[in-house]
């Protein structure tokens, strides 16, 4: 017999038989406990409610075998399930994604989209780019597997996986929506004087993660015919690859953003382009301006959006249609949407996606292509 399911994480509508324990979104692969009512004969000598503690135990018990790791903590020890494709590295196609969505939802000002904003990505990279599930990595705060939290050693690993063994052919996707923000860059290799960061869940107490380490992890590893995209919905997150070109929307043409201090911030023959929600001294909203039932990045909304009405635009005019868009969102006054960046810079939050890359390149003659 079956019965009919509603995923509480992303409303996914679908059928479970009622003789299953744990039951998995096919969707988004969250874990749902089956509370079906099923008949049961009552322990031999003693009362049938006695039992529901014990049964309710083993469901735990379970539950816990499964998601536990096979020894201690470490990207290549780990045994994941195979939705969350960790378990068979070396085997997988030619496309893979780490998809990394924070919510800070045990914080006053937390963010409302991020999560929404991450199944949407993975959507889109299903349907129109033909990603799969097993090869995708999808953290956030409401995964029931620890190692999927997105705290910033998960993350770390995340992006190491991404890139391990990367060979001719792969075409590899960084997503992040979260929050973003600066530091004084001591290095000398910002030409504006400040790193930009990423925050992961934890960053309080852990730290945040620095663009430096992003590049040496996810860029410079890049060998020849791998492609890389990033697309981070996040504040201040403008060179947040420290790539060595980005695209003037204003002049159009490309910019330099070489380290001063000549440090090397190329790839190892492949390729890397990257999508931000905006300038590393602007900030992103989290807003409610394009879907009146969803808050979610402003970026990554009208990005999807545009990418599905017409999959073969190229990056000019994508970057073109996201300004316009985010431009009449603000003549209407309601782009700001989150709690405390609306009452700082109030209702219209001036927000640029900058385009930068490892080599320059026609951005109109040139198909953006996941």
């Amino acid at each position: 017999m079956e019965i009919k399911i509603i995923c509480h994480r992303c409303k996914q509508k679908f059928s479970a038989s009622t003789t299953t324990e744990i039951i998995i979104c096919p969707q988004c692969r969250t874990v749902i406990p089956n509370r079906t009512p099923r008949k049961q004969s009552p322990p031999s000598g003693g009362d049938y409610g006695s039992s529901i503690p014990s049964l309710i135990g083993k469901l735990l018990k379970k539950l816990c075998h499964a998601l536990k790791p096979a020894t201690a903590p470490g990207l290549s020890s780990f045994v994941y399930p195979k939705s969350c494709g960790l378990d068979n590295v070396g085997a997988l196609g030619n496309k893979r994604a780490v998809l990394c969505g924070v919510s800070y939802k045990k914080w006053k000002y937390k963010l409302k989209g991020t999560i929404n904003d991450v199944f949407n990505m993975r959507d889109l990279l299903i349907r129109y780019y033909e990603y799969r599930d097993e090869n995708m990595l999808i953290l956030t705060e409401e995964q029931p597997d620890a190692r999927l939290i997105p705290t910033k050693a998960n993350i770390e690993s995340s992006l190491k996986w991404l890139v391990k063994d990367c060979r001719s052919g792969d075409s590899l996707v960084f997503y992040y929506s979260g929050h973003g923000l600066r530091q004084p860059d001591f290095e000398g290799d910002e030409i504006d004087g400040f790193d930009e960061t990423i925050c992961p869940v934890d960053f309080l107490k852990e730290g945040m993660i620095v663009d430096n380490d992003i590049y040496a992890t996810i860029v410079q590893p890049l060998t020849e015919g791998v492609r890389l995209h990033a697309i981070v919905d996040a504040c201040h997150s403008g060179t947040i690859l420290d790539l060595e070109h980005y695209y003037d929307n204003n002049e159009q043409q490309w910019k330099d953003n070489k380290p001063p201090s000549g440090a090397r911030k190329q790839t190892s023959g492949g390729k890397a382009y990257c999508i931000s929600a905006c300038e590393d001294d602007q900030v992103a909203a989290d807003t409610t301006a394009f879907s009146s039932k969803t808050m979610n990045g402003a970026l990554t909304y009208i990005l999807i959006e545009v990418v599905k009405a017409n999959p073969d635009v190229t990056y000019g005019i994508l970057l073109k249609n996201i300004l316009e868009r985010i431009d009449k969102a603000n003549e209407r006054g309601c782009v700001g949407g989150s709690g405390i960046l609306s009452r700082i810079f109030g209702p219209n939050i001036t927000q640029k996606p900058l385009l930068s890359a490892s080599e320059q390149f026609n951005i109109y003659e040139t198909q953006f292509k996941l």
